[in-house]
C-alpha cells in the first residue's frame, strides 16, 4: 500500500501534484490573491464594529454611526464577492487539475502489458481510477486553498490583536497551546485512518466488483449465503475504519469547543473588570477580541478538519502517482510500418516465461508460409495461447525471435504490427453498446454498407438482421444479450472488417452450439483465404483441412504435419488425442 511518504504532509508528493497546475497558472494566482482578500476583508468588519461601538455608539453619534454602517456592509459585500469568487475558481481549479490526471492515468492504464492486469485487481484500478481521483480534487476544494485562506486570516487576527491590546492577546495566545496540540494529535491519528480507510474500500469495490462480473458462478454453485457472510466481513471492517475516524473526531472537536469557550470566558472577566477600572480596555475592544478570538480559533478547528481532507487526498494521490510511476509498457521502438505484408511467420528457438523458473516455451522454432492455415493442437497448457498473445505483443518473450516476413516483430512500429494482425478469441469481450459499434469499434472511416456487405460474404447478415433493430441492436454488458455462438459472429466480423495479413482463432468454435459452429466454419473458410492463418483448437474436427498441424506438449512442437499423416503415426500424440476424442467416448 502507498503511503505519503511516512510524513503527515508530503511536500515531495504536493509538488508533484502542484505540477498539473502549470497550464491554470492564472487562475491558480486569482485563487491566491482572493484569499489574501477574503482574509483582509474578513477581519475588516470586527475592527470596524470596535469603531462604531467606542467612537459612535458610546458617545451616541448617530451621523458617523449610518457611515461606519455603510462601511460595515460594503465590506461584508466585499468579503462575500471574494468568498464566492475563492470557493468557485479553487474548485473549478481541482476539477480541472483532476481531469488532466484521470486522462494520464487511463492513457496509461491501456497501455500497461498484460502482465500488469494478470497481477493487479480490477476493483482497485476502478478506485483508482475514479474514487481516488475525485479525493484528490477535494485537495484543492477543501483542502490546500481553503487552508492557505485560514492561515492568512489567521495572521491578519493575531497581527491586529497585538497592535490594539497584547495583555488581551497573551490571554487569547494562552489558550492556543491546547488546541494546537490537539491539532497535531488529530492529524496524525487522522492520517494512519484515512490510509485505512481507503484500503477498506479498494477491497470492498474489488470483492463486489468479481462478484457481479461472476455472478453466474456464484448463483449456479449455491454461494449465495457463503459470498453474503464474505462481504459482511469486508463491509464490517469498512465500517470500522470509517468509525475510527469518527472517534478521533468526536474527541477533538469538543476539546476544541470547551477551549474557545473559556477563551471568551476569561476575555469578558478580564476585559470587564479592565472597563470597570478605566484600565485603557474599552467596551468595542472587547467586542473585537471575542469576535477576533472566534475568527482565530475556527480557522484552527476547520484547518484539522480540512487537513483530514488534504491528507485522504494525499494519500488517493500517492496511490495514483504509483500507478502513473509503474513502468510496465511493451518498449515500441520500432520503427518498421509496412502498408502491406506478406505474412510469412517464423518463430525461432523462443523462450518464454509468465512466472520466473517456470519456463511455458521451452525453444519453439516453427515457419508459417504466406497464405497457409496452420493448426495448433495440444492440452490445457502447452503453450498454444502464449504463442498468439506473444505474437501479438502483449507479452514479451524470453529469448528467441519471432519475425514477420523475416523482420522482428520488435522492429515493428506496434500500431502497425496489430493492424496486420487479428485475433478471434474464445472468450468474445464486447462492450455495451450496439452491433455497429462493436464490429466498427468506433472507426469512422467504416459504414454501415461496408459492414452489411461483409456480414453478407461470411454468412451472418441474416442472423443479424433478425434481431431487433438490426445492426442497432443493444448487445448490453459484455454481449449477455447474445449467445456464445453469436457472440463468435460478431467477432468473426470484426476481425474479417480489419482485412487483417495475418488471422489467429484461439478456440473459437470450442463453446458453440451446432447451428453457429456451422455459420462458424462457412465464415472461417471465407476469412482465411489468401490470409495467413493460425487456429488454436481442442476440437480436432475443425481443423482437418488446415495446411498442417502443430502439435505442442509441455511448451514443446512434438509433431508437424497434415491431418493424415499425423493420423498414421503410430502411437504419435496427435493419433492419441484423435482417439481420444473420436473413439474412447
Amino acid at each position: 500500500m502507498a503511503k505519503v511518504g511516512g510524513r503527515i504532509f508530503d511536500l515531495n508528493l504536493l509538488s508533484q501534484l502542484m505540477a498539473y497546475s502549470k497550464p491554470y497558472r492564472f487562475t491558480y494566482y486569482f485563487v491566491l490573491i482572493s484569499a489574501i482578500l477574503l482574509s483582509i476583508f474578513s477581519t475588516l468588519t470586527p475592527y470596524l464594529l470596535k469603531i462604531v461601538v467606542d467612537d459612535y455608539i458610546t458617545p451616541k453619534d448617530y451621523d458617523g454611526l449610518l457611515f461606519f454602517s455603510f462601511l460595515m456592509l460594503l465590506a461584508l459585500i466585499l468579503e462575500v464577492i471574494f468568498q464566492f469568487v475563492f470557493i468557485y475558481y479553487a474548485n473549478w481549479l481541482g476539477q480541472m487539475i483532476v481531469k488532466d490526471l484521470r486522462v494520464e492515468l487511463f492513457q496509461k492504464l491501456i497501455r500497461f502489458k498484460m502482465a500488469y492486469f494478470d497481477t493487479s485487481a480490477v476493483g482497485r484500478l476502478v478506485t483508482r481510477s475514479v474514487s481516488d481521483i475525485e479525493t484528490i480534487a477535494s485537495i484543492f476544494s477543501q483542502g490546500l486553498f481553503m487552508i492557505v485562506a485560514d492561515l492568512l486570516k489567521m495572521s491578519v487576527v493575531v497581527i491586529i490583536m497585538l497592535s490594539v491590546n497584547w495583555k488581551l492577546s497573551l490571554i487569547v495566545f494562552s489558550v492556543l497551546p491546547v488546541i494546537l496540540y490537539a491539532t497535531r494529535v488529530f492529524q496524525k491519528s487522522m492520517k494512519k485512518a484515512f490510509e485505512e480507510v481507503r484500503k477498506q474500500v479498494a477491497e470492498l469495490n474489488t470483492f463486489v466488483q468479481e462478484r457481479i462480473s461472476g455472478i453466474k458462478i456464484v448463483k449456479l454453485f449455491n454461494r449465495e449465503a457463503i459470498e453474503q457472510k464474505t462481504f459482511m466481513q469486508i463491509n464490517e471492517k469498512h465500517k470500522k475504519a470509517w468509525l475510527h475516524t469518527v472517534w478521533f473526531n468526536s474527541i477533538f472537536f469538543p476539546v476544541a469547543e470547551i477551549s474557545t469557550s473559556v477563551t471568551i470566558g476569561l476575555l469578558v472577566w478580564y476585559g470587564g473588570l479592565n472597563v470597570v477600572t478605566g484600565d485603557g480596555v474599552s467596551l468595542g475592544i472587547i467586542f473585537l477580541f471575542i469576535q477576533l478570538s472566534q475568527m482565530l480559533f475556527r480557522p484552527l478547528r476547520q484547518i484539522a478538519d480540512k487537513f483530514n481532507t488534504l491528507q485522504m487526498g494525499m494519500v488517493a494521490a500517492s496511490r495514483v502517482f504509483a500507478i502513473l510511476k509503474t513502468e510496465s509498457q511493451i518498449e515500441d521502438k520500432g520503427t518498421f510500418s509496412p502498408e502491406k505484408m506478406l505474412g510469412q511467420i517464423d518463430l525461432e528457438d523462443l523462450h518464454f516465461f509468465y512466472i520466473e523458473d517456470e519456463e511455458v516455451l521451452k525453444g519453439i522454432s516453427l515457419k508459417v508460409n504466406p497464405g497457409e492455415t496452420i493448426a495448433i493442437v495440444g492440452a490445457t497448457g502447452a503453450g498454444k495461447s502464449t504463442i498468439i498473445n506473444l505474437l501479438s505483443r502483449f507479452y514479451e518473450f524470453s529469448t528467441g525471435d519471432i519475425k514477420i516476413d523475416g523482420i522482428s516483430i520488435r522492429d515493428y512500429h506496434l500500431k502497425d504490427l496489430r493492424k496486420h494482425v487479428a485475433v478471434v478469441f474464445q472468450d468474445v469481450f464486447l462492450f455495451a453498446d450496439t452491433i455497429f459499434n462493436n464490429i466498427t469499434l468506433y472507426d469512422p472511416q467504416i459504414s454501415l454498407k461496408q459492414v452489411e456487405d461483409a456480414a453478407k460474404k461470411i454468412g451472418v447478415h441474416e442472423f443479424i438482421n433478425s434481431l431487433p433493430g438490426g445492426y442497432q441492436y443493444n448487445v448490453k454488458e459484455r454481449g449477455v444479450m447474445l449467445s456464445s455462438g453469436q457472440r463468435q459472429l460478431i467477432a468473426f466480423l470484426r476481425a474479417f472488417l480489419s482485412n487483417p495479413t495475418i488471422l489467429i482463432l484461439d478456440e473459437a468454435t470450442s463453446s458453440v452450439d451446432s447451428y453457429s459452429e456451422e455459420l462458424i466454419q462457412n465464415a472461417t473458410e471465407t476469412i482465411t483465404k489468401e490470409k495467413t492463418s493460425i487456429i488454436i483448437a481442442h476440437r480436432l474436427a475443425t481443423i482437418q483441412k488446415a495446411n498442417r498441424i502443430v502439435v505442442m506438449d509441455q511448451g514443446k512442437i512434438v509433431e508437424i504435419g497434415t491431418h493424415k499423416e499425423l493420423l498414421d503415426k503410430k502411437d504419435g500424440h496427435y493419433q492419441k488425442l484423435h482417439r481420444i476424442q473420436f473413439y474412447d467416448l
